[in-house]
């Protein structure tokens, strides 16, 4: 009797061993590659498709609603029970949104420069088209370059209280300004009791 027990409960130890590896095989497995990023296989397909960048919120709507559409996949779909085919064929939707029905203002590179089509970036590809197009701008000696250079604000924002490099002049406190002015006052009587002694008296009547 007691073999049998040791036996059952090696047999029970040996069942729990093979059902973790399974979960850490599922586990491993469950990480999706899309479009160059690592995406967690759990998460549903609107939500893995805003983990790449460039990608928002309404365009991650639009594209799951086109995916719906045109392949019959549900976007409450989880990412990593897709396959293959299924997984390039979003990755064909996220690269080329135009394709399939996307309007051009949810594009984020409209007329772009080299060929003056509306394209939408993702990935590196928004990153290095980005850094190209600051490197432009910088060596075209334009104003938005000269600010880039100098990491100051591009786009008309204020400077005084946020975003400062370097030295900044901010609001002076009234503690401040009050010692400032005591001093230019001490500085200004110093000056004019400097200039009565120096000036000549004059001369007297016979």
């Amino acid at each position: 009797m007691a073999d049998e027990k040791s036996a059952e409960g090696q047999e029970g130890q040996q069942q729990k061993k093979r059902e973790q590896r399974e979960q850490k095989s599922h586990k491993a497995s469950n990480i999706v590659r899309l479009a160059g990023r690592d995406v967690e296989g759990s998460l549903s397909i609107d939500r893995a498709i805003r983990n790449v960048k460039g990608i928002g919120f309404a365009m991650a709507n639009a594209m799951s609603n086109a995916l719906e559409k045109e392949y019959h996949i549900s976007r409450q779909t989880e990412i990593g029970s897709l396959s293959e085919q299924q997984v390039s064929s979003l990755e064909g939707i996220m690269y080329h949104p135009q394709d399939h029905g996307m309007p051009k203002f949810m594009l984020n590179n409209r007329k772009e420069f080299e060929t003056g089509n509306d394209i939408h970036q993702i990935g590196t590809d928004l990153t290095f088209s980005v850094r190209q197009d600051v490197t432009r701008e910088v060596n075209l000696r334009t104003w938005r370059g000269y600010r880039h250079q100098y990491g100051q604000r591009v786009r008309g924002q204020h400077t005084r209280s946020t975003g400062r490099t370097g030295t900044t002049v901010g609001v002076m406190k009234k503690a401040t300004k009050d010692q400032a002015q005591q001093a230019a006052q001490s500085a200004a009587a110093s000056k004019t009791a400097a200039a009565s002694k120096t000036a000549p008296t004059p001369a007297s009547k016979k």
